[in-house]
């Protein structure tokens, strides 16, 4: 049985229902529902030929010209959608809902398979993407110069049952010239706001979400605008963290990266940094003085922080120092600060 569904329907029967994408291999890395498995019905190339029979000759030749690609693939999508869905229950959509995913659909209906057909495919999925970002949030967000541990922060918040967004793990990036670390790799700007709107979908919208201070970009991908406005106007708690714990941290965290990345990475920031810093810098890097190194950068980070932070209205941050090592007695500290200063989103 084939089951036309909207994208928001099927979005909560996610847990349950695998969903196919039977786009090809190269639109499905471009941008994809997370979670979703890639089952193309044609390879790049074939859907290329396909869409160049449709406009030079027509319609109804780029359907048989389909079906002759596809001819010998039948029986392979089949089980693939088996190790898929063993229950046989199963989502399927293409780019707009048309041939590809109402092929797919009736293949697998064919073969008993209950399938629910997204209405609209992957293009009316990004529609759902963009109005997430317009939602209202109670967000509160959490700020400090680099170093000051807040990615560890965050992560303690949320084991202790907080909601968190993690904006840098969703871009693969820390944020800085380092942010890369050498081995992070970006996604897509598309994949990004996917997998951000995958994970506010998953929050309270009425309940505290905590988000660490960013610029618009992290990395090469950008915070999408609406949200972003949302952050900036938002309360930000700025921690306070003592320079030479920031200072040890950042040299430990950057002692094992590769010495050429280092030095490539602090290239980038030369006219920022100025020539004779970043001379200085190079130097620190190639003998091995990392502290001297993370010494040099953070006055141009710290600089850029104070920056960004003077850019918001002062009565929405709140200054708070953290002095305790422990990461747990830091959250424990933060929450009771949040409630004692009656810090709201209002």
């Amino acid at each position: 049985m084939t089951k036309p569904i909207l994208v928001n329907d099927f979005l909560l029967l996610r847990n349950i229902v695998p969903l196919v994408d039977v786009r090809t291999p190269a639109e499905f890395e471009h941008g994809h529902v997370p979670g979703a498995f890639n089952l193309p019905l044609f390879s790049n190339e074939e859907r290329v030929s396909v869409g160049t029979t449709y406009k030079q000759v027509g319609r109804e030749e780029a359907i048989l010209l389909g079906f002759d690609l596809t001819g010998s693939k039948w029986s392979g999508f089949i089980k693939e959608a088996l190790i898929i869905a063993p229950d046989k229950k199963i989502g399927v959509h293409c780019w707009r809902g048309g041939m590809r995913s109402g092929a797919m659909a009736w293949a697998l209906d064919l073969y008993g398979f209950d399938v629910y057909l997204i209405q609209g495919g992957y293009k009316k999925y990004r529609g759902w993407v963009h109005q997430q970002f317009e939602k209202t949030y109670q967000l509160q967000i959490l700020g400090g110069m680099t170093g000051s541990g807040k990615t560890k922060l965050l992560q303690q918040l949320k084991a202790m049952g907080e909601q968190v967004i993690d904006l840098e793990d969703l871009a693969q990036h820390q944020g800085s010239s380092y942010g890369s670390m050498n081995k992070m790799v970006q996604p897509t700007q598309e994949q990004f706001e996917n997998n951000l709107a995958d994970k506010l979908k998953g929050l309270d919208n009425h309940q505290r979400i905590w988000v660490e201070d960013e610029s618009l970009t992290i990395g090469k991908r950008s915070i999408p605008n609406s949200f972003w406005h949302q952050m900036r106007g938002a309360p930000m708690i700025d921690i306070k963290v003592n320079l030479q714990l920031r200072v040890n941290s950042l040299a430990a965290e950057y002692g094992s990266l590769d010495k050429n990345f280092l030095m490539e990475s602090t290239e980038h920031i030369r006219k920022r940094l100025g020539p004779e810093q970043t001379k200085y810098a190079i130097e620190a890097i190639m003998e091995g003085r990392m502290r001297d190194f993370v010494k040099i950068v953070l006055v141009y980070y710290d600089k850029t922080y104070r920056t960004g932070l003077n850019k918001r209205n002062p009565e929405k941050v709140f200054s708070l120092e953290l002095n305790d090592s422990a990461i747990a007695n830091q959250a424990y500290h933060l929450l009771n600060f949040t409630v004692n200063t009656h810090i709201t989103n209002g």
